[in-house]
């Protein structure tokens, strides 16, 4: 039988279909679709070696690539999860970001990325988009201000991780920080340093669980020092800075001979409260002592280097993606809280 000729590859300008499909590609090689099918699926071991290679050859020079949905809806399974993030401009997402993928990727499964850019409505649209691809299962890093979004992912049967924020009184799996303990460690290393009243500052709570649990656990920390510490919180909006650089000015005046401190709750603020300082010609580690969590790359590079406490990031993103795979692949499991340790690194900005 003679073999058919495969077409040539359109000349540069030339008209070219807007997809190609499998019937193309059968139709090049002189073959059923079929045998095309065989071939993408590994299984061209029924097929000769003469129509196995005709085949990949259609495929090769028609550039056809098969629907990866199309794929997984007849296995059965997409191997996609989906994350959906507060704001990817927030450098604990990215970090948490890349652990997820890495151990997504071991146990063969990919990462779909939706960002909220922090509008904290967008959480059930979130969900939908991500269910529209097939995603097995979603880890959520969000605001938790639509009540909606777990029940929609319920309705589709797929299973949540969260990732450092409850989301109400909901039974889901949890991996975060420690915060109570975190906070502990800065407080404790401030007083150590020799540094006098506090202000702790953080994003508006919003019912933001990470940030009410951090804001508690220093006011805790407040109360049962001895002799008992002076100390407020601030909630910044990142717009008001005449706000921030008010309420360092006061800290300041409390702190009498004494030098004041900040704790931070996030990068974010971190960031706010060093650009305050510099505003107020104050210089960190003599006039103002600065903890804050989260350590990013930049951390060391800000004045004369920025203490923080680390998170875990990295296992943090492993660990939410392994006990969802765990749900996925059909464990049955009480609801896990994994709270991990954060780390001090000391940098010149809370030198003693």
């Amino acid at each position: 039988m003679s073999r058919p000729p495969v077409p040539p590859a359109k000349p540069a300008g030339a008209a070219v279909p807007a997809r190609i499909t499998i019937d193309d590609v059968a139709r090049a090689a002189g073959v059923s679709k079929a045998t095309v099918s065989r071939v993408l699926n590994r299984r061209a071991e029924l097929l000769t070696r003469e129509i196995a290679e005709r085949v990949q050859a259609a495929i090769d020079r028609l550039g056809y690539a098969p629907s990866p949905m199309a794929q997984a809806l007849k296995r059965g399974r997409s191997r996609l999860i989906g994350l959906v993030v507060a704001d990817v401009a927030n450098p604990f997402s990215v970090a948490v970001l890349r652990g997820a993928e890495k151990a997504c990727r071991d146990a063969g499964y990919m990462v779909m990325l939706f960002n909220l850019g922090n509008d904290d409505w967008r959480e059930r649209e979130a969900i939908q988009a991500l269910s529209s691809y097939q995603v097995e299962g979603f880890i959520l890093h969000t605001l938790g201000q639509d009540a909606g979004a777990l029940e929609s992912a319920a309705q589709r049967g797929r299973p949540v991780v969260l990732i450092d924020r409850r989301l109400g009184d909901a039974q889901l799996d949890l991996v975060g920080l420690d915060n109570a303990a975190a906070v502990r460690l800065a407080a404790g290393h401030l007083a150590e340093a020799g540094y006098g009243p506090l202000l702790f500052v953080t994003e508006p709570m919003q019912g933001v669980s990470s940030r009410e649990e951090r804001a508690a656990a220093f006011r805790a920390c407040l109360a049962e020092a001895q002799p008992a510490r002076a100390g407020a919180v601030f909630e910044s909006d990142g717009v008001d800075e005449a706000a921030l650089d008010a309420a360092l000015r006061a800290l300041q005046r409390q702190a009498g001979q004494a030098r004041p401190a900040v704790l931070s709750a996030n990068a974010v603020t971190t960031l706010r409260v060093a650009a305050a300082a510099a505003r107020l010609g104050w210089t960190l580690g003599r006039d103002l002592g600065l903890v804050g969590f989260d350590d990013p790359d930049w951390a060391p590079l800000v004045g004369p280097g920025l203490s923080a406490i680390a998170q875990p990031t990295d296992d943090i993103g492993r660990l939410a993606a392994r006990c969802l795979i765990e749900r996925i692949e059909g464990q049955d499991l009480a609801a896990r809280q994994i709270l991990l340790p954060g780390r001090l690194v000391v940098r010149g900005s809370s030198r003693p």
